[in-house]
């Protein structure tokens, strides 16, 4: 069996990797990282440690790598006999991949399966791919792509080794079965369910809500990393108050199982404030503008939650923090702190958020805003 997974990094090797070589594929990882694929190639392995009381670790063997910039031949190649395509890129780079893939796919032989899994925080990754693939290609009946969602915290890595990558023990990777034939590929440690929206969702709204709010808080307070964060408790109680909120969401939208939705809080949190991550709060809060994004973990759930009449003020105190967030060397972070400075709050919360000043959730946040111009005093 063979892989082709695009991205060899933290996240690539350190998750969608490890566990497909466990179920017996042969990886190929497709990257633009010239010492990465090097390694890759020279090695055929790499190691992958847990930040746990254990301190395991493991060897992932049978890999190779290609660059897709200098090799795009062989990228081709690889695509026309893989049973499996991965992705974790990041969402906007999945449209500079998807030619690539397009040709991989169109060179493949009649009759044979192929499964494009998109392995991105975002919701519907993977049947975003297939339209941009679409753009150079007919789909195929026999070209799958099933929406999936992705859950493993791996933090910025400072390692002599290229290869190594230190992650969490817990991970969750669900994969939607609804337009898959019965003989579709199971993955070592994938769930696989019929509709993966109320999953995404909840993740979405638990575990990114709650990592987004607890980095723009922190840098709020001058915090470096997220479990630092989240032994301020100013931080922690603004945390947990967001992710209750979105708790309510879930419970109204999915009926789920209220002690089960509360127990999966406090599992996020513990994990959030796990001292052996090093989750630094820059890597956290990069990309405002997406995070701040209408369809995203902070707006979405606080609009659906005013529009059933309860009240969001935690997620509003977590987007008035976004807004304030700056980090010079974040491309996103400079374009919001310029037009803040240039426009205003009100004409940003237009643009960006899509709201209005004069709603309830706009006036909320830009209450929050204000506050938070003193710091010390804007979280009760």
């Amino acid at each position: 069996m063979k892989a082709v997974h695009f991205g060899a990094g933290n996240i690539g090797r350190g998750f969608i990797g490890l566990q497909l070589v466990k179920t017996g594929y042969e990886v190929c990882f497709v990257d633009v990282n010239t010492t990465v694929v090097e390694a890759l190639k020279t090695r055929n392995s790499y190691d992958v440690g847990y930040a746990s009381e254990q301190a395991g670790r493991e060897t992932v063997e049978g890999v190779t790598a290609l660059n897709s910039l200098s090799e795009p031949e062989q990228v081709i190649a690889a695509i026309r006999k893989a049973d499996v395509i991965t992705t974790a890129v990041g969402p906007t780079l999945l449209a500079k991949i998807a030619p690539l893939i397009a040709e991989g796919l169109q060179q493949r032989e009649q009759n044979t399966p192929v499964y494009i899994i998109a392995c991105e925080n975002m919701i519907g990754g993977s049947k975003h791919l297939e339209q941009e693939v679409a753009r150079y290609q007919s789909i195929q009946e026999d070209w799958y792509f099933p929406n999936a969602a992705v859950d493993r915290i791996v933090p910025l890595q400072h390692h002599e080794d290229p290869l190594y990558v230190e992650v969490e023990e817990f991970f969750e990777w669900v994969v939607e079965t609804k337009d898959l034939p019965e003989s579709h590929p199971h993955i070592n440690g994938v769930t696989y369910v019929e509709d993966i929206e109320p999953f995404i969702e909840r993740k979405l709204f638990t575990v990114n809500t709650g990592h987004a709010i607890a980095s723009y808080l922190g840098a709020l307070f001058e915090k470096e990393t997220i479990a630092e964060s989240l032994q301020d408790p100013r931080i922690r109680r603004g945390v947990q108050t967001a992710l209750y909120e979105t708790g309510w969401l879930l419970l109204e939208k999915y009926g789920f199982n209220p002690v089960d939705h509360s127990a999966y809080i406090q599992k996020n949190m513990k994990r959030f404030e796990n001292p052996r991550i090093h989750d630094e709060i820059v890597r956290v809060a990069r990309s405002p503008i997406r995070k701040l994004s209408p369809s995203d973990r902070l707006v979405k759930p606080a609009k659906e939650l005013m529009e059933r009449g309860i009240e969001a003020d935690g997620l509003a105190r977590g987007i008035a923090a976004a807004l304030t967030y700056f980090d010079p060397n974040d491309s996103e972070s400079s374009e919001l702190h310029a037009y803040i400075s240039k426009h205003g709050i009100e004409d940003t919360l237009h643009t960006y958020l899509k709201l209005s000043a004069k709603d309830a959730l706009g006036s909320r946040i830009i209450e929050h805003y204000e506050a938070m111009q003193n710091p010390v005093n804007s979280i009760a």
